[in-house]
């Protein structure tokens, strides 16, 4: 049976079209103006006709240290997010714990606290623990944002899970941590690359936690590298902007490679299975 295509439906398509374009435009102009050297960005052309790599090869030999220091600060801050929020969710979702609905209430409130109160309030406190200038400290930081957003995530997901599983498990002799890591752990993996997925996010894009509790070069996450870069390469775009698309692509790939999971559910396929 043909579905026909109506005016309305046609119409609809097309402003999503341009809706798509004009966010994607400022993603095609940053590596456009990446693969023409040097100059001003307003005035490079629509298409890099003679494409010019020394950009990324200034980029590469300047920055490579921050992105490694980003890479390690955000996967720290995916283990200890994990490490937290995952078992920290799975008794929010299967326990009736006193006061379980205030937590989570108390972990609305945390996503409403602005960056720059956080990093200021963990500021005196780094100072006194020896943790300022340091990837432990950055990775602490950045958990603070990440850890309230993925218990919320997985909570969510983990009441959705039948009871008689982790029943199951306990009847065959289980203890709790064991059905906790042998059942609900596999089920919930989608929540968990989700929760995983969005905790990298913050932690490479942080910006003011890396601005307040660092001051040395030798722990520099690449949003600092840009903005440093920035301030000395104000008429030279092609080597900003090339950096921007390097650090950018780590968290293209990762939203490409992580989409199914994203948007599929476990639960129904574990439950057949």
């Amino acid at each position: 049976m043909k579905t026909q295509t109506t005016p309305r439906a046609v119409a609809t398509t097309a402003v999503g079209i341009l809706i798509l374009v004009f966010m994607l435009f400022p993603v095609y102009w940053m590596f456009n103006v990446s693969l023409q050297g040097g100059g001003m960005a307003a005035s490079s052309t629509f298409f890099p006709i003679n494409p010019d790599f020394s950009g990324y090869q200034k980029a590469i030999e300047q920055q490579t240290g921050n992105l490694v220091t980003s890479i390690i600060v955000s996967l720290g801050t995916v283990l200890l997010t994990l490490i937290i929020s995952t078992p920290a969710a799975y008794a929010m979702a299967q326990f009736r714990l006193k006061g379980s609905t205030t937590f989570q209430f108390g972990l609305l409130i945390a996503q409403m606290i602005p960056g720059i109160v956080i990093a200021n309030s963990l500021y005196t406190v780094f100072n006194d623990l020896g943790l300022l200038n340091s990837i432990p400290g950055l990775i602490l930081a950045d958990a603070t944002h990440a850890v309230p957003f993925a218990i919320l995530i997985m909570t969510a997901f983990m009441r959705s899970i039948p009871p008689s599983l982790v029943e199951a498990a306990r009847v065959d002799g289980a203890g709790h941590f064991r059905a906790f890591w042998s059942i609900v752990v596999p089920v919930s993996r989608n929540s968990i690359i989700t929760a995983a997925l969005f905790s990298f996010l913050f932690a490479w894009s942080d910006f003011i936690f890396a601005l307040t509790l660092t001051a040395s070069n030798d722990v520099k996450p690449i949003t600092l590298g840009i903005y440093d870069y920035l301030e000395g390469n104000v008429q030279s775009w092609g080597p900003v902007l090339a950096t921007a698309v390097i650090s950018s692509l780590p968290a293209i790939l990762l939203l490409i490679l992580a989409q199914r999971y994203i948007a599929a559910g476990a639960l129904g396929g574990a439950v057949k299975s």
